[in-house]
């Protein structure tokens, strides 16, 4: 799977949660603006960070990484 596919299912799993950038940048230690550019850059957090928002959005990493379909 190529870095733009992983990017647009990270933004599909941030877009469907139930909490605001805001609110996830908080939860995860980064700023909103951060999380913006998750959502409309081509920017990819580090490992540690996609662990965070991976448990905050009850999501598994397989799925954003592209080895399942499982969400």
């Amino acid at each position: 799977m190529e870095l733009a596919q992983i990017q647009i299912r990270l933004r599909e799993c941030i877009s469907q949660s139930q909490y605001s950038q805001r609110q996830i940048a908080q939860a995860i230690g980064v700023s909103a603006q951060t999380v913006s550019k998750y959502m409309k850059q081509n920017i990819f957090p580090a490992l540690d960070t996609l662990s965070k928002l991976c448990m905050l959005l009850d999501v598994r990493a397989d799925y954003i990484l592209g080895l399942t379909n499982e969400y």
